[in-house]
């Protein structure tokens, strides 16, 4: 049985984590399928939104048992090698260029509340548990703390880093982390109105929007007004930019809606 799930419904992708024994938790096998499945579909132009989710009671619970007590005979070097693959496969969901919309039930600790800040939507059932539960085992949530930061209120960051302490969805919906709340079994109508509105978008502006929420957030002021100016001027000619100016005037919905 395949540890990550890809099935394809018209222009959905949807990625499973399947490894509901273990509540989904990492080993360097899913972290490495999760890499090349989003490499992979964020370049196939047949896929317009992925969605992320995972088998059985849990989201994600964070790393494997069995993967961390491997990971207790690993060198400095060993080590450095395994984060780099866990923060290479955020990266490659951070800037997948396609919409990613998380649906999270259950628990969503350590790197699964990693996985929730590379989302770009998160609908949680409003009993989902999060966590940035590293400081418990002795470590820290160095890989996933640039993406949580990125998403996530920085004063509160700072005390759930130290304490460790679960949260509720809730919790996480006023701190950013969370998109919409939902009760239990409401995951599947709140990502029924996630696709429609996202499919009300332009295809061809979405990368560009989420690139643009990346970058300028990183500039100082100069080079972020130099950026968001050639950006809009370069958006604004191209094909669908004039689609959508035109369709706005003529009172009509825009061609990739049809």
């Amino acid at each position: 049985m395949s540890d990550l799930l890809v099935q394809r419904e018209g222009d959905v992708a949807r990625v499973t984590l399947n490894r509901p024994a273990v509540h989904n938790a990492f080993n360097a096998a899913l972290i490495a399928n999760l890499t090349h499945s989003f490499t992979d579909l964020g370049r196939d132009p047949a896929v317009r939104i992925i969605v992320l989710d995972g088998a059985g009671p849990s989201f994600c619970a964070g790393a494997d048992v069995n993967w961390m007590q491997q990971s207790l005979t690993y060198t400095e070097a060993q080590n450095l090698a395994d984060a780099q693959r866990l923060a290479a496969m955020l990266q490659a969901i951070d800037e997948c260029p396609k919409p990613v919309v998380a649906l999270v039930q259950g628990a969503a600790l350590g790197g699964g509340a990693g996985l929730i800040a590379v989302a770009d939507l998160v609908i949680a059932e409003e009993t989902a548990k999060i966590g940035l539960t590293e400081i418990k085992l002795g470590i820290v949530p160095a890989v996933i703390s640039p993406f949580i930061l990125r998403k996530m209120a920085p004063g509160p960051a700072r005390a759930y880093f130290l304490t460790g302490e679960r949260f509720t969805a809730a919790r996480g919906y006023e701190l950013g982390l969370v998109t919409t709340l939902v009760a239990p079994g409401g995951l599947a109508p709140a990502l029924a109105d996630a696709l429609t509105a996202l499919r009300s978008s332009s295809p061809a502006a979405v990368p560009v929007a989420k690139a643009l929420w990346r970058t300028v957030r990183a500039l100082d002021p100069l080079a972020a007004h130099a950026y968001t100016t050639e950006t809009i001027a370069r958006i604004r000619v191209s094909p669908e930019g004039q689609e959508g100016l035109r369709a706005f005037l003529e009172k009509r919905k825009p061609a990739w809606t049809a």
